[in-house]
Protein backbone atom coordinates (compact mmCIF):
# COMPACT_ATOMS: atom_id res chain seq x y z
CA UNK A 1 0.00 0.00 0.00
CA UNK A 2 1.13 3.45 -0.91
CA UNK A 3 1.85 5.47 2.02
CA UNK A 4 -0.68 8.86 2.09
CA UNK A 5 1.10 10.39 5.01
CA UNK A 6 1.94 13.96 4.43
CA UNK A 7 6.17 14.66 3.30
CA UNK A 8 7.83 17.61 5.10
CA UNK A 9 8.30 20.60 2.20
CA UNK A 10 11.13 21.47 0.89
CA UNK A 11 11.89 24.10 2.11
CA UNK A 12 10.36 25.72 5.22
CA UNK A 13 10.08 29.02 7.03
CA UNK A 14 10.57 29.05 11.12
CA UNK A 15 10.70 31.94 13.15
CA UNK A 16 12.60 32.64 16.19
CA UNK A 17 12.20 34.65 19.09
CA UNK A 18 16.01 35.01 20.04
CA UNK A 19 15.93 36.88 23.74
CA UNK A 20 19.56 38.09 24.67
CA UNK A 21 20.41 40.44 28.06
CA UNK A 22 20.13 43.33 26.73
CA UNK A 23 18.24 43.09 23.47
CA UNK A 24 15.34 40.77 21.58
CA UNK A 25 14.95 39.80 18.07
CA UNK A 26 12.46 37.95 16.10
CA UNK A 27 13.92 36.41 13.44
CA UNK A 28 12.67 34.58 10.29
CA UNK A 29 14.91 31.36 8.98
CA UNK A 30 14.18 29.97 5.41
CA UNK A 31 16.33 26.53 5.29
CA UNK A 32 16.18 23.96 2.25
CA UNK A 33 18.59 21.69 0.69
CA UNK A 34 21.62 23.43 1.10
CA UNK A 35 20.08 26.71 1.75
CA UNK A 36 19.86 28.84 5.48
CA UNK A 37 19.05 32.06 5.11
CA UNK A 38 17.58 34.52 7.87
CA UNK A 39 15.81 37.77 7.82
CA UNK A 40 15.42 39.31 11.21
CA UNK A 41 11.58 40.86 11.12
CA UNK A 42 11.95 43.15 14.40
CA UNK A 43 14.61 43.98 16.55
CA UNK A 44 13.86 45.55 20.13
CA UNK A 45 15.59 46.71 23.39
CA UNK A 46 15.40 44.95 26.85
CA UNK A 47 15.55 46.90 29.95
CA UNK A 48 15.32 45.89 32.82
CA UNK A 49 13.24 48.17 35.55
CA UNK A 50 14.40 49.00 38.81
CA UNK A 51 10.96 48.54 41.73
CA UNK A 52 11.14 48.71 45.45
CA UNK A 53 11.60 45.06 45.23
CA UNK A 54 14.50 45.19 43.88
CA UNK A 55 15.47 44.95 39.54
CA UNK A 56 12.95 42.83 37.61
CA UNK A 57 12.92 41.85 33.81
CA UNK A 58 10.02 43.92 31.60
CA UNK A 59 8.75 40.06 30.72
CA UNK A 60 5.28 41.75 29.49
CA UNK A 61 6.82 43.94 27.67
CA UNK A 62 8.89 41.85 26.09
CA UNK A 63 6.09 39.01 25.23
CA UNK A 64 4.76 42.51 23.52
CA UNK A 65 7.22 42.36 21.25
CA UNK A 66 7.75 38.67 20.71
CA UNK A 67 4.12 39.29 19.21
CA UNK A 68 4.86 42.15 16.96
CA UNK A 69 7.53 40.05 15.42
CA UNK A 70 5.42 37.25 15.47
CA UNK A 71 2.77 39.64 13.45
CA UNK A 72 5.62 40.32 11.15
CA UNK A 73 6.13 36.62 10.51
CA UNK A 74 2.70 36.28 9.17
CA UNK A 75 3.16 39.19 6.79
CA UNK A 76 6.08 37.70 5.42
CA UNK A 77 4.64 34.56 4.81
CA UNK A 78 4.15 32.83 8.05
CA UNK A 79 5.80 30.01 9.56
CA UNK A 80 5.95 26.53 9.58
CA UNK A 81 6.64 26.78 13.55
CA UNK A 82 7.81 29.21 16.14
CA UNK A 83 11.02 28.71 18.81
CA UNK A 84 11.71 31.20 21.62
CA UNK A 85 15.31 30.79 23.56
CA UNK A 86 16.24 33.76 25.97
CA UNK A 87 19.16 33.83 28.27
CA UNK A 88 19.31 31.31 31.46
CA UNK A 89 18.50 31.03 35.71
CA UNK A 90 15.51 33.56 35.81
CA UNK A 91 12.48 32.65 36.19
CA UNK A 92 7.97 33.60 36.97
CA UNK A 93 5.88 31.82 39.34
CA UNK A 94 2.39 31.00 38.06
CA UNK A 95 -0.71 30.10 40.77
CA UNK A 96 -3.18 27.76 40.73
CA UNK A 97 -4.94 29.77 37.92
CA UNK A 98 -2.10 29.70 35.92
CA UNK A 99 -1.59 33.95 36.35
CA UNK A 100 2.00 35.22 36.74
CA UNK A 101 2.91 36.37 40.35
CA UNK A 102 4.88 39.53 39.61
CA UNK A 103 7.52 40.07 37.82
CA UNK A 104 10.58 37.93 37.32
CA UNK A 105 13.90 39.18 39.32
CA UNK A 106 16.83 40.26 37.12
CA UNK A 107 19.81 38.27 38.10
CA UNK A 108 22.03 40.77 38.47
CA UNK A 109 19.81 41.76 41.12
CA UNK A 110 21.83 41.38 44.85
CA UNK A 111 19.20 39.60 46.44
CA UNK A 112 21.00 36.88 46.58
CA UNK A 113 24.29 38.62 47.76
CA UNK A 114 25.53 36.16 50.93
CA UNK A 115 22.41 33.97 50.45
CA UNK A 116 24.18 31.91 47.67
CA UNK A 117 27.69 30.95 49.80
CA UNK A 118 25.52 30.00 52.75
CA UNK A 119 22.88 28.19 51.16
CA UNK A 120 26.02 26.38 49.25
CA UNK A 121 28.04 25.84 52.36
CA UNK A 122 24.52 23.78 54.22
CA UNK A 123 24.18 21.59 51.85
CA UNK A 124 28.07 21.35 51.09
CA UNK A 125 29.66 22.24 47.88
CA UNK A 126 31.10 18.57 46.90
CA UNK A 127 28.01 17.11 47.60
CA UNK A 128 26.08 19.65 45.51
CA UNK A 129 28.49 19.83 42.75
CA UNK A 130 27.96 15.83 42.49
CA UNK A 131 24.37 15.83 41.98
CA UNK A 132 24.15 19.08 39.61
CA UNK A 133 27.65 19.52 37.80
CA UNK A 134 26.94 23.18 38.02
CA UNK A 135 29.44 26.38 38.18
CA UNK A 136 28.86 28.29 41.85
CA UNK A 137 26.80 31.45 40.51
CA UNK A 138 25.33 34.04 43.38
CA UNK A 139 22.20 33.96 41.04
CA UNK A 140 21.67 30.55 40.04
CA UNK A 141 17.80 30.03 39.95
CA UNK A 142 18.01 27.58 43.83
CA UNK A 143 19.77 30.60 45.25
CA UNK A 144 17.33 33.01 43.91
CA UNK A 145 14.75 30.58 45.42
CA UNK A 146 16.06 30.37 48.55
CA UNK A 147 16.55 34.33 48.70
CA UNK A 148 12.73 34.01 47.88
CA UNK A 149 12.27 31.26 50.52
CA UNK A 150 9.13 32.77 52.68
CA UNK A 151 7.81 34.99 50.38
CA UNK A 152 3.75 35.32 49.70
CA UNK A 153 4.60 34.70 46.52
CA UNK A 154 6.67 31.81 46.57
CA UNK A 155 3.91 30.37 49.24
CA UNK A 156 0.99 30.99 46.45
CA UNK A 157 2.98 29.56 43.74
CA UNK A 158 2.23 26.12 42.03
CA UNK A 159 4.47 26.03 38.92
CA UNK A 160 8.09 27.38 38.12
CA UNK A 161 9.14 28.39 34.52
CA UNK A 162 12.40 29.65 33.40
CA UNK A 163 11.63 32.60 30.66
CA UNK A 164 11.27 30.72 27.50
CA UNK A 165 9.24 28.56 28.96
CA UNK A 166 6.91 30.73 30.36
CA UNK A 167 6.37 32.75 27.07
CA UNK A 168 5.79 29.49 25.73
CA UNK A 169 2.85 28.84 27.93
CA UNK A 170 1.57 32.22 27.20
CA UNK A 171 1.50 31.07 23.41
CA UNK A 172 0.08 27.87 23.80
CA UNK A 173 -1.39 27.14 27.06
CA UNK A 174 1.09 24.37 28.03
CA UNK A 175 3.69 24.28 30.60
CA UNK A 176 6.98 22.51 30.59
CA UNK A 177 10.84 22.69 30.99
CA UNK A 178 13.13 22.86 28.17
CA UNK A 179 16.06 20.15 29.68
CA UNK A 180 19.25 22.79 28.30
CA UNK A 181 17.83 25.56 30.38
CA UNK A 182 16.68 23.18 33.12
CA UNK A 183 20.11 22.10 33.75
CA UNK A 184 21.02 25.82 34.71
CA UNK A 185 18.64 26.09 37.70
CA UNK A 186 21.15 23.80 39.87
CA UNK A 187 17.69 21.49 40.61
CA UNK A 188 18.46 18.95 37.69
CA UNK A 189 21.17 16.24 38.26
CA UNK A 190 23.80 16.18 36.04
CA UNK A 191 24.07 12.28 35.44
CA UNK A 192 20.15 11.64 34.78
CA UNK A 193 19.23 14.47 33.31
CA UNK A 194 15.59 14.56 35.39
CA UNK A 195 14.96 16.55 38.13
CA UNK A 196 17.00 16.14 41.69
CA UNK A 197 13.98 16.62 43.84
CA UNK A 198 15.90 15.24 46.66
CA UNK A 199 18.06 18.38 45.89
CA UNK A 200 15.34 20.62 46.12
CA UNK A 201 14.18 19.28 49.09
CA UNK A 202 17.18 20.47 50.86
CA UNK A 203 16.99 24.00 49.59
CA UNK A 204 13.19 24.08 50.77
CA UNK A 205 11.72 24.16 47.41
CA UNK A 206 8.46 22.11 46.66
CA UNK A 207 9.62 19.52 43.66
CA UNK A 208 5.67 19.86 42.73
CA UNK A 209 6.69 23.48 41.09
CA UNK A 210 8.96 21.94 38.33
CA UNK A 211 7.28 20.98 35.46
CA UNK A 212 7.69 17.88 33.32
CA UNK A 213 11.01 17.93 31.14
CA UNK A 214 11.12 18.52 27.37
CA UNK A 215 13.72 17.93 24.89
CA UNK A 216 14.84 20.17 22.17
CA UNK A 217 12.26 19.25 19.15
CA UNK A 218 9.84 18.25 21.19
CA UNK A 219 5.94 19.76 20.75
CA UNK A 220 5.25 22.50 23.23
CA UNK A 221 1.87 23.57 21.59
CA UNK A 222 -0.30 25.03 19.02
CA UNK A 223 -1.04 28.78 19.46
CA UNK A 224 -3.69 29.96 21.83
CA UNK A 225 -6.63 31.24 19.83
CA UNK A 226 -6.06 34.84 21.12
CA UNK A 227 -2.50 34.42 20.36
CA UNK A 228 -3.66 33.76 16.56
CA UNK A 229 -5.69 36.44 16.52
CA UNK A 230 -3.16 38.65 17.68
CA UNK A 231 -0.71 37.89 15.59
CA UNK A 232 -2.44 36.80 12.41
CA UNK A 233 -0.41 33.10 12.51
CA UNK A 234 -3.20 30.30 12.09
CA UNK A 235 -3.86 28.86 15.52
CA UNK A 236 -2.67 25.59 14.24
CA UNK A 237 0.91 27.07 14.14
CA UNK A 238 3.23 24.73 16.36
CA UNK A 239 5.64 26.07 19.13
CA UNK A 240 8.55 23.83 18.86
CA UNK A 241 10.78 23.42 22.00
CA UNK A 242 14.53 23.99 21.23
CA UNK A 243 17.49 24.20 23.14
CA UNK A 244 16.10 27.28 25.18
CA UNK A 245 19.34 28.60 26.93
CA UNK A 246 21.04 30.71 24.31
CA UNK A 247 23.87 29.60 24.62
CA UNK A 248 22.82 25.99 23.94
CA UNK A 249 21.00 27.00 20.83
CA UNK A 250 24.26 28.69 19.88
CA UNK A 251 26.29 25.72 20.45
CA UNK A 252 24.01 23.78 18.18
CA UNK A 253 25.25 26.17 15.07
CA UNK A 254 28.65 25.96 16.30
CA UNK A 255 29.99 25.32 12.22
CA UNK A 256 32.46 22.79 13.14
CA UNK A 257 33.28 20.04 10.89
CA UNK A 258 35.28 17.47 12.65
CA UNK A 259 36.89 17.28 16.47
CA UNK A 260 38.94 18.94 18.52
CA UNK A 261 37.57 22.43 18.67
CA UNK A 262 36.34 24.48 21.92
CA UNK A 263 33.39 27.16 21.32
CA UNK A 264 33.34 30.13 22.59
CA UNK A 265 29.42 32.01 22.54
CA UNK A 266 30.45 35.56 23.25
CA UNK A 267 27.74 38.05 23.53
CA UNK A 268 26.79 39.90 26.95
CA UNK A 269 28.49 37.09 28.34
CA UNK A 270 31.60 34.67 26.81
CA UNK A 271 30.91 31.20 27.35
CA UNK A 272 33.86 29.29 26.79
CA UNK A 273 33.87 25.76 26.53
CA UNK A 274 34.03 21.80 25.14
CA UNK A 275 31.35 19.67 23.96
CA UNK A 276 30.95 16.56 25.57
CA UNK A 277 29.83 13.46 26.14
CA UNK A 278 29.71 12.78 29.89
CA UNK A 279 29.57 15.31 32.76
CA UNK A 280 32.63 16.02 34.36
CA UNK A 281 32.20 16.19 38.54
CA UNK A 282 35.60 15.80 39.84
CA UNK A 283 36.72 17.50 42.63
CA UNK A 284 39.38 19.29 40.76
CA UNK A 285 36.04 20.63 38.09
CA UNK A 286 33.84 21.50 41.02
CA UNK A 287 37.29 23.59 42.62
CA UNK A 288 37.68 25.51 39.30
CA UNK A 289 34.30 26.08 38.63
CA UNK A 290 33.16 24.51 36.21
CA UNK A 291 29.89 24.15 34.92
CA UNK A 292 28.07 21.19 33.46
CA UNK A 293 25.18 21.77 30.98
CA UNK A 294 23.16 20.16 28.56
CA UNK A 295 23.05 20.91 25.38
CA UNK A 296 21.05 18.96 22.05
CA UNK A 297 20.84 15.37 21.76
CA UNK A 298 22.18 14.76 25.69
CA UNK A 299 25.71 15.99 24.86
CA UNK A 300 27.01 18.05 27.48
CA UNK A 301 28.31 21.82 27.55
CA UNK A 302 31.48 21.61 29.68
CA UNK A 303 32.06 25.49 30.10
CA UNK A 304 32.72 28.37 32.24
CA UNK A 305 30.79 32.13 32.41
CA UNK A 306 33.25 34.84 31.73
CA UNK A 307 31.71 38.08 31.87
CA UNK A 308 31.86 39.37 28.44
CA UNK A 309 31.10 42.23 26.10
CA UNK A 310 28.99 43.57 28.93
CA UNK A 311 31.71 45.09 30.38
CA UNK A 312 32.79 47.60 27.32
CA UNK A 313 28.40 48.24 26.47
CA UNK A 314 28.81 49.47 29.95
CA UNK A 315 31.68 52.11 29.40
CA UNK A 316 30.17 53.01 26.61
CA UNK A 317 26.79 53.92 28.54
CA UNK A 318 28.74 55.59 31.12
CA UNK A 319 30.99 57.40 28.65
CA UNK A 320 27.73 58.51 26.48
CA UNK A 321 25.92 59.82 29.54
CA UNK A 322 29.33 62.23 30.04
CA UNK A 323 28.90 63.12 26.45
CA UNK A 324 32.34 61.52 25.54
CA UNK A 325 32.26 59.53 22.22
CA UNK A 326 30.82 56.29 22.14
CA UNK A 327 30.67 54.86 18.81
CA UNK A 328 32.33 51.40 19.02
CA UNK A 329 34.06 51.50 15.51
CA UNK A 330 35.92 54.66 16.68
CA UNK A 331 36.80 53.21 20.07
CA UNK A 332 37.86 49.84 18.46
CA UNK A 333 39.95 51.23 16.00
CA UNK A 334 41.71 53.59 18.71
CA UNK A 335 42.14 50.42 20.96
CA UNK A 336 43.97 49.13 17.73
CA UNK A 337 46.83 51.21 17.85
CA UNK A 338 46.98 51.54 21.99
CA UNK A 339 49.93 50.00 23.46
CA UNK A 340 49.43 46.51 24.11
CA UNK A 341 48.87 45.32 28.04
CA UNK A 342 49.12 48.53 29.48
CA UNK A 343 46.65 47.03 32.18
CA UNK A 344 44.82 43.93 32.27
CA UNK A 345 42.52 42.47 34.70
CA UNK A 346 40.29 39.42 35.89
CA UNK A 347 36.73 39.78 34.06
CA UNK A 348 34.86 38.04 36.87
CA UNK A 349 36.34 40.65 39.70
CA UNK A 350 33.06 40.44 41.62
CA UNK A 351 33.03 44.27 41.90
CA UNK A 352 32.33 43.92 37.84
CA UNK A 353 29.07 42.35 37.85
CA UNK A 354 26.74 45.46 38.19
CA UNK A 355 28.70 48.24 38.94
CA UNK A 356 27.23 51.83 38.60
CA UNK A 357 30.50 53.22 36.98
CA UNK A 358 32.24 50.26 35.11
CA UNK A 359 35.05 52.33 34.15
CA UNK A 360 36.10 53.55 37.52
CA UNK A 361 35.20 50.03 38.85
CA UNK A 362 37.38 48.16 36.43
CA UNK A 363 40.60 51.15 37.24
CA UNK A 364 40.22 49.71 40.77
CA UNK A 365 40.27 46.41 39.70
CA UNK A 366 43.84 46.67 38.07
CA UNK A 367 45.20 49.14 41.16
CA UNK A 368 44.42 46.27 43.21
CA UNK A 369 46.80 44.09 41.54
CA UNK A 370 49.69 46.90 41.16
CA UNK A 371 49.05 48.42 37.78
CA UNK A 372 48.45 51.84 36.29
CA UNK A 373 44.71 51.97 35.20
CA UNK A 374 44.09 52.72 32.15
CA UNK A 375 44.39 55.82 30.88
CA UNK A 376 41.97 57.36 28.09
CA UNK A 377 38.97 55.29 26.45
CA UNK A 378 40.90 53.39 23.99
CA UNK A 379 43.48 52.59 26.72
CA UNK A 380 40.29 51.00 28.52
CA UNK A 381 38.90 49.22 26.07
CA UNK A 382 42.61 47.47 25.19
CA UNK A 383 42.21 46.61 28.43
CA UNK A 384 38.82 45.15 28.12
CA UNK A 385 39.56 43.28 25.16
CA UNK A 386 43.02 41.81 26.23
CA UNK A 387 41.82 40.79 29.33
CA UNK A 388 38.60 38.73 27.79
CA UNK A 389 40.85 36.98 25.63
CA UNK A 390 43.13 36.38 28.78
CA UNK A 391 40.46 34.70 30.14
CA UNK A 392 39.65 32.94 27.37
CA UNK A 393 43.05 31.15 27.42
CA UNK A 394 42.70 30.98 30.93
CA UNK A 395 39.65 28.76 30.47
CA UNK A 396 39.90 26.85 27.42
CA UNK A 397 43.26 25.65 29.07
CA UNK A 398 41.57 24.99 32.22
CA UNK A 399 38.81 22.99 30.22
CA UNK A 400 41.20 21.05 28.47
CA UNK A 401 42.92 19.81 30.75
CA UNK A 402 39.73 19.02 33.28
CA UNK A 403 38.22 16.85 30.20
CA UNK A 404 41.45 15.51 29.24
CA UNK A 405 40.86 16.80 25.35
CA UNK A 406 43.22 18.56 22.94
CA UNK A 407 41.88 21.59 21.28
CA UNK A 408 43.19 22.37 17.84
CA UNK A 409 40.89 25.57 17.06
CA UNK A 410 38.54 27.71 18.57
CA UNK A 411 35.50 28.51 16.99
CA UNK A 412 34.14 32.05 18.49
CA UNK A 413 30.65 32.85 17.58
CA UNK A 414 27.91 35.38 18.84
CA UNK A 415 27.93 39.04 18.54
CA UNK A 416 31.56 39.15 19.52
CA UNK A 417 32.90 37.45 16.84
CA UNK A 418 31.90 40.94 14.74
CA UNK A 419 34.62 42.32 16.74
CA UNK A 420 37.46 41.69 14.16
CA UNK A 421 40.42 42.74 17.35
CA UNK A 422 39.09 40.44 20.21
CA UNK A 423 39.08 38.03 17.63
CA UNK A 424 42.86 38.50 16.60
CA UNK A 425 43.29 38.96 20.49
CA UNK A 426 41.94 35.44 21.44
CA UNK A 427 43.89 34.04 18.44
CA UNK A 428 46.91 35.48 19.69
CA UNK A 429 45.87 34.73 23.39
CA UNK A 430 45.09 30.91 23.01
CA UNK A 431 47.93 30.32 19.82
CA UNK A 432 44.91 28.76 18.12
CA UNK A 433 43.46 29.12 15.13
CA UNK A 434 40.22 30.95 15.68
CA UNK A 435 37.11 31.13 13.35
CA UNK A 436 34.85 33.78 13.70
CA UNK A 437 30.75 33.59 13.07
CA UNK A 438 28.15 33.52 12.81
CA UNK A 439 27.28 36.46 14.46
CA UNK A 440 23.49 35.16 14.70
CA UNK A 441 24.44 31.85 16.02
CA UNK A 442 21.56 31.22 18.76
CA UNK A 443 19.05 31.92 16.10
CA UNK A 444 20.53 29.60 13.57
CA UNK A 445 20.27 27.24 16.30
CA UNK A 446 16.82 27.72 17.66
CA UNK A 447 15.56 27.34 13.64
CA UNK A 448 17.65 24.43 12.66
CA UNK A 449 16.25 22.90 15.88
CA UNK A 450 12.95 23.47 14.53
CA UNK A 451 13.79 22.33 11.01
CA UNK A 452 15.11 19.15 12.35
CA UNK A 453 11.76 18.54 14.17
CA UNK A 454 9.76 18.87 10.60
CA UNK A 455 12.27 16.39 8.91
CA UNK A 456 13.89 19.69 7.03
CA UNK A 457 17.92 18.56 8.72
CA UNK A 458 19.65 15.55 10.12
CA UNK A 459 21.95 15.17 13.24
CA UNK A 460 23.60 17.64 15.21
CA UNK A 461 26.58 16.62 12.24
CA UNK A 462 24.35 17.67 9.39
CA UNK A 463 23.45 20.92 11.17
CA UNK A 464 26.88 22.31 11.58
CA UNK A 465 27.71 21.06 8.43
CA UNK A 466 24.86 23.11 6.95
CA UNK A 467 25.87 26.22 9.12
CA UNK A 468 29.45 25.59 7.55
CA UNK A 469 28.47 26.05 3.84
CA UNK A 470 25.98 28.63 4.12
CA UNK A 471 27.11 31.10 6.99
CA UNK A 472 30.12 33.70 6.49
CA UNK A 473 33.01 32.70 8.51
CA UNK A 474 36.24 34.49 9.29
CA UNK A 475 39.69 33.12 10.03
CA UNK A 476 42.27 34.27 12.45
CA UNK A 477 45.70 33.02 13.06
CA UNK A 478 47.54 33.36 16.26
CA UNK A 479 50.27 36.12 15.71
CA UNK A 480 52.98 38.24 18.39
CA UNK A 481 55.24 36.72 21.20
CA UNK A 482 52.94 34.41 23.34
CA UNK A 483 55.77 34.92 26.16
CA UNK A 484 53.70 38.51 26.06
CA UNK A 485 50.37 36.70 27.51
CA UNK A 486 52.49 34.22 30.09
CA UNK A 487 53.88 38.07 31.43
CA UNK A 488 50.71 39.52 31.11
CA UNK A 489 48.93 36.88 32.61
CA UNK A 490 51.20 37.06 35.63
CA UNK A 491 50.16 40.61 36.67
CA UNK A 492 46.74 39.51 37.21
CA UNK A 493 48.16 37.75 40.62
CA UNK A 494 50.70 40.57 41.01
CA UNK A 495 50.28 42.11 45.09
Amino acid sequence: MTSTAPQPAATAAFAAADLGATSGRVILGHLGPGRLDLAELHRFANRPVRLPGGLHWDLLGLYGEVLAGLRRAARAGGAASVGIDSWAVDYGLLDADGHLLGLPHHYRDPRTAGIAERERDAVGARELYQVNGVQHLPFNTVFQLAAARGSAALGAARALLLVPDLLAYWLTGTLGAETTNASTTGLLDARTGTWATGLAERFGVDPALLPPLREPGSPAGTLLPHVAAATGLPASTPVTTVASHDTASAVAAVPATGPGFAYISCGTWSLAGLELDAPVLTEASRAANFTNERGIDGTVRYLRNIMGMWLLEECRRVWAGRGLPAELPRLLDEAARARPFAAVFDPDTPGLLAPDDMPAAIAAACARTGQRPPDGQAALVRAVLESLALAHRRVLRQAAELAGRDITRVHLVGGGSRNDLLCQLTADATGLPVAAGPAEATALGNILVQARAHGLVGDLAGMRRLVADTQPLRHFTPQGDPRAWDAAESRLTAS
